[in-house]
């Protein structure tokens, strides 16, 4: 007993340090689970409210699974869902004000190796504002029904198999915070309303998305972005430097990307992780790095970028891991190489500077990849005023 309530204590303080990002975490006690994020607890396992659409919509659902190797739906019997297990009910009122039957208002079945596909009956569960499942065998494409979960805040359906365009139905969720597409199969380009919506983490990683990524990307309010390991092509939208201030993470690594890093990225004041390493970038580096007063892991590794390194950079008082690696980089300031001193780790190898170790062999720094590349880049001021 002791154990469970140290987990109920360890979970509620993980919930409550995500910054910028709402994630509820459910936890599998009793026949219906525990809430956290949502301050929702099941109801009494013995009651049996009225739910018949969620009753319709979750049977439904269970027809469209065809093999459950956990026995996660083996309770998934009778007209009380509140008791079945990954479903999470809460009280409700109606609009006087006056308690009503609990509602469905959670899916978590995460790792639960279901394989299957979703039903347009789960739009039905118009009080659901979680639906968990990542890490399961669903495939397909998700139902056109989804933009009518009115109530949903976060959609997790990573690590899966689903496959096909971006899933344009997910954008007329009316609320939806939560983004998570990461580790399936889905194809082809994403749509430039992406980041109109008020979306607070989009993580795209791990797809095959391909074409070049929207210059709306600008638009999008989002703490937290992932682009990584996909297909995409061209440029690193110019809009990137407008993005709102409340940017903390944003991974570009392993595409096909080329082209200048923008400028702008000065008004990133909260910017913790920024990786475009595994790309194609040429030219040289914006001075506005130097501007990056919150950023703790900065990997511009494995492109084709050259010049020298903003003097600024290697004083950033937050910094914790610096990649330069694999570059055609000339100079670095003399504030570099106290950084070891202060514990941040450092990766200049195989660039083209003069005097250094592991350095490229002398007829690779002779033609620079992009030389003539025109980047636009603010005049310099000395010192640098940022912002």
């Amino acid at each position: 007993m002791g154990g469970s309530c140290f987990l109920v204590l360890l979970l509620q303080i993980i919930v409550t340090q995500v910054v910028g990002v709402g994630v509820g975490v459910g936890v599998g006690v009793g026949p219906g689970g525990v809430w956290f994020g949502g301050g929702i607890n099941s109801p009494n396992p013995g009651a049996v409210p009225s739910q018949s659409s969620a009753y319709t919509a979750l049977q439904a659902w269970k027809s469209a699974i065809t093999d459950d190797p956990s026995g996660i739906l083996k309770n998934w019997v009778g007209p009380n869902v509140c008791s079945y297990k990954g479903i999470f009910c809460s009280n409700s009122r109606d609009y006087m004000g006056n308690p009503t039957d609990p509602v469905v208002t959670g899916i978590d079945l995460n790792h639960a190796n279901l394989q299957g596909t979703l039903v347009k009956e789960l739009s039905y569960l118009t009080d659901v504002s979680l639906i968990h499942l990542n890490t399961n065998r669903f495939s397909g494409i998700i139902p056109q029904t989804f933009r009518d979960l009115s109530s949903l805040v976060e959609l997790d359906l990573s690590n899966n198999h689903f496959s096909g365009p971006f899933p344009t139905t997910v954008l007329f969720i009316p609320n939806l915070l939560y983004l998570d597409l990461r580790f399936n199969s889905f194809t082809g380009p994403i749509p430039e309303d992406l980041f109109n919506r008020k979306l607070d983490a989009i993580f795209l990683n791990n797809n095959q998305f391909d074409g070049e990524l929207p210059q709306s990307l600008g638009n999008s309010p989002a703490s937290v972005i992932n682009f990584a390991n996909n297909k995409f092509t061209g440029n690193i939208p110019f809009s990137l430097g407008y993005m709102g201030p409340r940017i903390k993470e944003i991974l570009f690594l392993n595409n096909e990307l080329n082209g200048c890093i923008p400028e702008g990225v000065e008004l990133w004041t909260d910017l913790q992780v920024l990786d475009v390493s595994f790309n194609s970038l040429m030219g040289h580096l914006p001075d506005t790095l130097s501007c990056l007063s919150g950023i703790e892991v900065l990997n511009l590794g494995h492109n084709k970028l050259s010049g020298d390194l903003p003097d600024l950079v290697c004083s950033l008082r937050n910094l914790v891991n610096l990649t330069l690696a694999y570059n055609f980089f000339s100079e670095l300031s003399q504030d570099c190489d106290k950084l070891p001193l202060r514990n941040v780790g450092i990766d200049f190898s195989l660039n083209c500077i003069p005097g250094r170790q592991m350095q490229r062999p002398q007829p690779e720094c002779s033609v620079i990849p992009g030389g003539s590349l025109s980047c636009l880049r603010v005049p310099a001021v000395k010192p640098l005023v940022c912002g």
